[in-house]
């Protein structure tokens, strides 16, 4: 492992009202202790579990290729600020360059073309990659090469939603990568997903957010686990809302 534990100094936030430092999930949570080399945060969207991936990420010193989530028009200040408050334990020694990266899916595109660009003056450069520009691919097949190839390379990767551009099939592919990388003691993985497939990774450890404080759960007490069980033993109901609103929505028309 990179990391062992996470400490939130919560009492020395700034603020209270603008986010993140508004979250009650980062109020009653002071530690997070991980046990393992693939660690799941969990949690319904706006509960602040890739606001703390970029917080680690930049907190260890990695670059945060992936871009910022916000709005210049409605910029807040704090948005990016919650590494100022988040101390990492690691195992990482001293004057050793940290290695590894902050992986969004949506922004994926410019980095493929970066990627493209960059092989102008170092056409070697793709053989981290599968030797193959990552244009060239389908968007899964791309995602796959990137982190098969990529990864390879020991270090700390902090992935959001990885699952975005894989279909089923592509996430277990993924997860077979992970057991690869994982069992040559090459990565520590902290991933933000919502996928049941992913998330059923063996021996990992699962962080929710969904309630404060941040803790530990079973695979199958995530929600995306009992929504997705739910739906597939019975999805009458769940299609019913669809006809119930319909209808209203007609019944509304015709007044």
């Amino acid at each position: 492992m990179f990391i062992e534990s996470v400490v939130i100094h919560n009492n020395n936030f700034p603020k209270r009202n603008l986010y993140p430092f508004n979250l009650r999930v980062f109020w009653e949570t002071d530690r997070l202790d991980f046990t393992a080399n693939v660690i799941f945060f969990v949690g319904e969207n706006g509960t602040g579990k890739s606001t703390l991936l970029e917080a680690i990420a930049r907190n260890y010193g990695l670059t945060v290729w992936g871009g910022e989530k916000t709005h210049t028009i409605h910029r807040n200040p704090y948005e990016t600020r919650l590494h100022n408050f988040v101390s990492l334990k690691t195992i990482q020694p001293k004057g050793i360059i940290p290695k590894g990266f902050l992986f969004r899916a949506e922004n994926f595109f410019n980095y493929a073309s970066n990627l493209d660009d960059m092989t102008t003056n170092d056409p070697d450069i793709l053989k981290y990659y599968g030797g193959l520009s990552l244009h060239q691919q389908s968007h899964g097949q791309a995602f796959l090469s990137f982190f098969e190839n990529r990864c390879r390379i020991k270090g700390l990767y902090l992935l959001d939603e990885p699952e975005a551009a894989l279909s089923p099939p592509n996430q277990l592919a993924f997860l077979k990568i992970l057991q690869m990388i994982t069992e040559k003691g090459k990565g520590q993985f902290i991933i933000s997903t919502h996928s049941p497939i992913i998330l059923s990774f063996p021996d990992a450890q699962i962080l929710s957010f969904d309630c404060p404080p941040i803790r530990e759960i079973a695979y199958e007490a995530t929600h995306s686990y009992q929504f997705y069980k739910s739906f597939m033993d019975d999805r009458a109901p769940y299609l019913q809302e669809f006809k119930a609103a319909e209808e209203c929505n007609n019944k509304e028309g015709d007044e």
